[in-house]
């Protein structure tokens, strides 16, 4: 498999799970209800996705820079309306 085909596999991937943030951020954003989330599991998820973060820039990768930079502030949102409203 080419290094091209590689990238564009990754970058279908990153898209895909960084876009299934994007209702829940939506949802917490309109209604503020956030009772059903936990918190601890945001938490470790902002956390990780942090770390991803690092870990894509360490290695210059596009795919994981991009999807975890967005994902990154679409949780660290949802986090934050979770401590706020919790």
């Amino acid at each position: 498999m080419s290094p091209a085909t590689i990238e564009l596999i990754g970058a279908i991937a990153a898209t895909i799970t960084t876009l299934c943030w994007v209702p829940q951020a939506i949802k917490v954003i309109r209604t503020r209800d956030t009772r059903s989330l936990s918190l601890i599991m945001y938490v470790m998820l902002t956390l990780g996705i942090g770390l991803w973060l690092v870990y894509g820039l360490l290695i210059m990768s596009w795919p994981l820079i991009g999807a975890n930079a967005v994902t990154f502030v679409l949780v660290l949102i949802i986090l934050g309306m979770k401590i706020r409203f919790g």
